[in-house]
C-alpha cells in the first residue's frame, strides 16, 4: 500500500483469519447491555443507570474489534459510546462526563479506545472533565489493537 498518506485510522487493512473452530461458530454470547440509549450525545448523565455505577466510555469501533467486549468490559457496567474523530459538539461530552463525576457520583470510569491516534481524543475528554470536576473518580483507559488485543491499560493520574 505504498504511497498512501493521511490519517492512520483511515488506512485500509484486511485481517486474514481462519474461521472459528468447528462446533464454536454457533455459540451465542448473551448481551451485557443494561440500558439504552448508549450514544454519549443522547444520554443523560443522571439517568437511573449511572448513579454509583462503574461506567464504560467506549470509542464506537471498540466493541467490533474486541470479540469478547461484552463479557470482558461491559458486564455489570453502564455504557456510553462516542467517536472523537467524527462526533461534533464535544464540549457537551466534557460536561456530560463531568456530570457523571459530580451529579451521578459514578464509582469508576473506563475509557476504551482503539490504537489509532484520533481515538486518544476520547481519553482527553475524560481527563478534561476530571480536571473540571470537584470530585475525583478513578479513571482508566484501555487501548485495543485493530484486531482487538489489549495493547495498553493504565490509570489516569489525578
Amino acid at each position: 500500500m505504498s504511497g498512501f498518506s493521511g490519517c492512520p485510522g483511515s488506512r485500509m487493512v484486511e485481517f486474514k483469519k481462519e474461521d472459528a473452530p468447528e462446533g464454536t461458530a454457533g455459540v451465542k454470547a448473551s448481551s451485557q447491555l443494561r440500558q439504552w440509549p448508549i450514544q454519549l450525545h443522547l444520554i443523560s448523565p443522571v439517568a437511573p443507570y449511572f448513579p454509583g455505577a462503574d461506567v464504560v466510555l467506549a470509542a464506537d469501533c471498540v466493541a467490533f474489534a474486541m470479540g469478547n467486549f461484552h463479557n470482558d468490559y461491559l458486564k455489570g457496567k453502564s455504557l456510553a459510546i462516542a467517536c472523537p474523530k467524527l462526533d461534533e459538539g464535544q464540549d457537551a461530552y466534557v460536561e456530560k462526563i463531568k456530570g457523571w463525576f459530580e451529579e451521578a457520583k459514578i464509582n469508576t470510569l473506563t475509557v476504551l479506545i482503539m490504537q489509532v491516534p484520533c481515538c486518544r481524543g476520547l481519553v482527553g475528554l475524560a481527563v478534561q472533565a476530571l480536571q473540571k470536576s470537584s470530585r475525583k473518580v478513578p479513571v482508566r483507559y484501555v487501548v485495543a489493537s485493530l484486531q482487538g488485543e489489549v495493547l495498553q491499560e493504565e490509570w489516569v493520574e489525578q
